[in-house]
């Protein structure tokens, strides 16, 4: 029997997928090493659903030094979540953790997997849409310039760039997904609505960088998981790029109302300078994703948030998945 195999598994978007995976009836094998970036006890949290459940393996191994060929014998698929993430991180001396998990991770895991179709069937790349940066008009195409203005964005575009290659000049049936502000339970700690929502059940501030009017293109987590799910189940170029985003590009301050209105608590705002890498906005076309995967994201930006608040209220709690 074969097995699909989705490293990063403990993380925010892997833990979601495997779980969807199991559902569909695959037999997964879920990669994780744990890292430091935030607390690893948050990622087992993630995966308590998913230990102990038929069908699902977990291997703690690091993708930059551990052998690959002996995992990927009976893999019909690969789900590349594992990153190292945050843009505002990535700067300084940092950077190496970039380089060596963004890239050379990339790098050998798709070395580990070149040559082994027809078995594998699909190589899905988990991008972002950082590799844009400032884009010069919205809502942004994959044929617009892909100009990143944080180190994180420009590792993911080399992470892209490889995916193309060894498509391109192997044969690898792989996509890259270009992921737009993916959101939803289990979001790291790191990011903006698990501090919004965090900070406002607490009754702590909030802080927000520039003037609060900058936009993102938010993605619930299951659209996100599904536009993965599609990815692997339809035939596309090797090499192929999509955006996924969920269609509801809202600012800062508008977020940040719909959380008060949600919670019925207020936010307390605290203002920072602007910081570097950041960008002013995100806007996904989704037309590719559209007419190619049949992709069309089904969670409106006021129904993830209330599930998210609901989770958050859980997490606070202690309670697991």
């Amino acid at each position: 029997m074969g097995a699909v195999l989705v490293t990063g598994a403990a993380g925010f978007i892997g833990s979601h997928l495997c779980s969807r995976l199991l559902e569909d009836g695959e037999r997964v094998i879920g990669i994780d090493c744990f890292t430091e970036f935030y607390d690893p006890s948050l990622k087992r949290r993630n995966l308590s659903g998913l230990l102990g459940r038929s069908g699902f393996e977990l291997r703690e191994i690091d993708l930059r030094e551990a052998p690959l060929e002996p995992i990927l014998g009976s893999v019909d698929a690969v789900f590349h979540q594992a990153a190292q993430a945050g843009v505002r991180s990535s700067w300084g001396m940092r950077f190496g953790d970039y380089v060596t998990i963004n890239i050379e991770a990339t790098q050998r895991l798709l070395e580990a997997c070149r040559g082994r179709e027809p078995r594998l069937r699909r190589f899905v790349y988990a991008s972002s849409s950082s590799v844009y940066g400032d884009a010069p008009h919205y809502p942004t195409t994959e044929e617009d310039p892909t100009l990143p203005i944080s180190p994180y964005g420009v590792t993911k575009l080399a992470g892209e760039l490889l995916v193309r290659l060894y498509a391109r000049s192997y044969g690898l049936p792989a996509v890259s997904l270009r992921y737009f502000t993916v959101y939803g339970p289990r979001q790291r700690p790191d990011m903006g609505f698990h501090r919004f929502l965090r900070a406002i059940s607490l009754g702590e501030a909030i802080t927000v960088y520039g003037d609060g009017e900058q936009t993102r293109d938010f993605t619930f987590v299951s659209d996100a998981v599904e536009a993965n799910l599609l990815a692997f189940r339809t035939a596309t170029e090797p090499g192929a790029v999509f955006n996924i985003g969920g269609g509801s590009r809202t600012s800062v301050r508008e977020i940040l109302a719909l959380l008060e209105r949600i919670t019925g608590k207020a936010a307390r705002v605290v203002r920072a300078p602007s910081v570097p890498g950041d960008v002013l906005h995100t806007g996904a076309d989704t037309g590719r994703a559209r007419s190619a995967l049949g992709y069309r994201p089904r969670v409106g930006l006021e129904d993830g948030l209330r599930q998210m608040a609901a989770w958050m209220a859980r997490f606070l709690s202690g309670e697991t998945e």
